[in-house]
């Protein structure tokens, strides 16, 4: 029959067990997950089953690490995943942490637009660090992703997202994760990417201020290509700021929806 090991085809006869396929191709793994899931007992292997072993504190090759990052995923998920072609307009709060959370889950291309730098006081809900201060954010966050997804793509667009220049930032990608601080340039956005991509996909966000109820944040379908995520009121505000729980909630909304899009299943 036929299995996918570290998801690589391979043959074995019917009735093999987890403990003996380790035996024979790698005795050393300590950390045994098979279709997703980790499993300390041995059990009988079936047709189409995905194992992977993994070795403990061993750093594995370029080849291996891929698949070996997506050992916990559902069977089937990751190379719909991988084809996937996501922009990011804004790389503060929420842009960044959509970015980490896609670069993660296997995205095969991520084009990220921002004209800033990173400063201090975007620590305190940005994926950024003290010492990639004064560093523009696109470049900082490209190297926060290769750290953590190497095989992921990264294109940097260190400038001002305007009319002008969307189409030839984002038109390779399939859909594009909105991720502005102000008003304006959200409007421009969704009016601009959907005027010039009408069948493309946008996940725009409103209402993530504040440290107010976690489930308050949803997502909405606006159109058949427009999602918002949020509350869709709580705004930056004088006694009422941007603080990484809420914003984080708000950021992860937005990252499942794109995958739910990615493996056509319907936002919500």
């Amino acid at each position: 029959m036929l299995i996918y090991l570290n998801e690589i085809p391979e043959k074995i006869a019917s009735g093999s067990r987890l403990y003996s396929l380790r035996a024979k191709k790698n005795i050393e793994a300590d950390i045994l997950i098979v279709n997703g899931h980790p499993t300390s007992s041995d059990v009988e292997l079936h047709e189409g089953d995905h194992v992977v072993m993994i070795t403990r504190g061993v750093q594995p090759s370029a080849a291996e690490l891929e698949c070996l990052m997506m050992a916990r995923h559902t069977p089937g998920v990751h190379m719909k995943v991988k084809d996937g072609r996501v922009g990011i307009a804004g790389v503060g709060g929420l842009g960044s942490l959509v970015a980490l959370s896609l670069a993660r889950v296997g995205v095969g291309q991520l084009n990220i637009a921002d004209f800033d730098v990173v400063e201090p006081s975007n620590l305190n809900r940005q994926q950024y660090f003290v010492d990639q201060i004064g560093q523009p954010k696109v470049i900082a966050l490209r190297d926060n992703l290769k750290r953590a997804n190497p095989g992921t793509q990264i294109n940097c667009f260190h400038q001002k997202v305007t009319p002008e220049n969307l189409t030839e930032i984002f038109s390779d990608i399939d859909i594009l994760v909105e991720a502005f601080d102000s008003a304006d340039q959200k409007a421009m956005l969704t009016n601009q990417f959907l005027q010039v991509f009408p069948h493309k996909t946008l996940v725009a966000a409103s209402g993530i201020a504040g440290y107010g109820s976690s489930n308050s944040i949803c997502t909405t379908k606006i159109t058949d290509h427009f999602y918002i995520c949020g509350d869709g009121v709580t705004a930056a505000e004088p006694g009422c700021g941007l603080m990484a729980p809420r914003v984080g909630i708000a950021a992860s909304h937005q990252a499942n929806a794109v995958l739910r899009l990615l493996l056509n299943e319907e936002p919500e």
